[in-house]
């Protein structure tokens, strides 16, 4: 296959600028402040300012085949988005070269690319005429667009009507149907409903596939990036941490997640909720605070709520999952059982039994509720373990798929 993309040497800077902080502010000081905006000119320079370049990415290099569907991953701040704007030429790089062979669509915001007075019909054709079609062409994929996105009632529509999910739906519809040879998505999916969105993921393989184009897609969802993509290019601060087979990069990500995690999930919510989940750590039996685990070591979850407005019927619900976010198992227990009337902290320990979860990464879902189903609190992704295999059966299949758990059955030859 040809190469579509490559990229060399590619740098995105910004410059930030801080204001001094000052450690007393008397009133006199913001009026004087207020009336220097006001009466300033611009050749005035504040003299607490100071400025500091932010490299959002730095010397990124890499080659995309044409018919790859590629995942971006990586944390917050990692500078996925960044790239995705370069590429989609939203925005001028710093330094470095991009070789881009055939029309990018590129899905980035909700509403990108349409024009808010007009209806939902002529944005398609808009974003036909963008991307270099002709009207015959356009016309010819306007009935699967239409369809594909569910908005016929509301075609012509003015779109700054629309919901978000109508936007995402319409604005994929088009991207997915006029035929760039390459589409870049980012994590606007999860705007749209999940049926919509296996609807989406679906497409995008199908154009992969059978039309031999090229996907981009960037989301936080492990499990959706592993069923679409083949290959992945992981991102931290601005730099390629890793670049191969998807599996071997989320797998990589994970574990990166696991080696960061401290353990405890503390959100400030305090005065906002009146019982939530205050800390969460994970721990073996020697009560050592540790991510990763041998599949014949106990997994010891310990565990603190603050409970402000008792009800008796409130409930803790404890959930694992896998790295493709399945559910391994949920358990419950009434909150009184780790009630301490001395206190409004109710603190329990769960402890997880040995040699029972197939070698993997793994994290954690709680969530406190009433049994009528009134949600209080809910914490999701916290606490990513890795359980690793020392000399199971299954130790020459590492890496490969073979469930969450792994059970001793009673063999017998008959």
């Amino acid at each position: 296959m040809s190469k579509i993309i490559e990229v060399r040497g590619l740098s995105k800077s910004y410059i930030i600028n801080h204001e001094g902080k000052e450690s007393y502010t008397a009133l006199r000081d913001v009026i004087a402040q207020k009336a220097k905006k006001i009466f300033s000119f611009p050749n005035w320079k504040s003299t607490n300012k100071t400025q500091e370049e932010f490299w959002a990415l730095k010397d990124i290099d890499f080659d995309i085949e044409q018919g790859d569907r590629v995942g971006i991953i990586g944390r917050n701040g990692a500078g996925k988005s960044t790239l995705l704007k370069i590429l989609s030429r939203i925005t001028e790089p710093t330094n470095g070269s991009i070789k881009i062979k055939g029309r990018i669509a590129s899905l980035l915001e909700v509403g990108t690319g349409f024009h808010p007075e007009l209806s939902g019909r002529e944005n398609i054709y808009l974003n036909g005429a963008i991307l270099g079609m002709s009207r015959t062409e356009i016309k010819k994929h306007f009935d699967a667009i239409v369809d594909f996105a569910e908005v016929e009632r509301f075609l012509d529509t003015p779109v700054k009507r629309y919901s978000s999910g109508m936007y995402v739906r319409l604005a994929f519809a088009v991207a997915a149907h006029l035929e760039p040879e390459i589409l870049i998505v980012d994590e606007v999916l999860a705007v749209g409903d999940a049926q919509f969105q296996k609807k989406c993921l679906g497409k995008m393989e199908d154009v992969s596939k059978n039309e031999g184009r090229t996907v981009l897609f960037v989301s936080h969802n492990m499990g959706v990036v592993s069923q679409l993509c083949t290959s992945a290019i992981l991102l931290n601060k601005g730099k390629i941490d890793f670049n191969g087979k998807v599996a071997s990069v989320v797998d990589k990500y994970l574990r990166n997640q696991s080696a960061t995690n401290d353990f405890a999930y503390n959100e400030s919510i305090k005065g906002l909720k009146p019982n939530f989940i205050d800390s969460i750590k994970i721990k073996n039996t020697e009560q050592q605070y540790i991510s990763s685990f041998s599949f014949d070591q106990h997994i010891v979850i310990e565990f603190c709520c603050k409970i402000n407005n008792y009800t008796p019927d409130l409930l803790i619900g404890i959930g694992m999952q896998d790295k493709s976010n399945s559910r391994v198992f949920t358990v419950v227990k009434e909150i009184d059982f780790f009630m301490d009337n001395s206190t409004d902290q109710f603190r329990g320990e769960l402890t997880l039994p040995k040699s029972l979860f197939a070698p993997n990464m793994y994290s954690f879902v709680f969530a406190l509720w009433t049994k009528m189903g009134v949600i209080h609190d809910v914490a999701e992704n916290v606490c990513i373990i890795s359980i690793h295999d020392n000399g199971t059966s299954l130790a020459a299949f590492e890496g490969a798929d073979y469930g969450s758990v792994i059970i001793n059955p009673n063999w017998k030859s008959i």
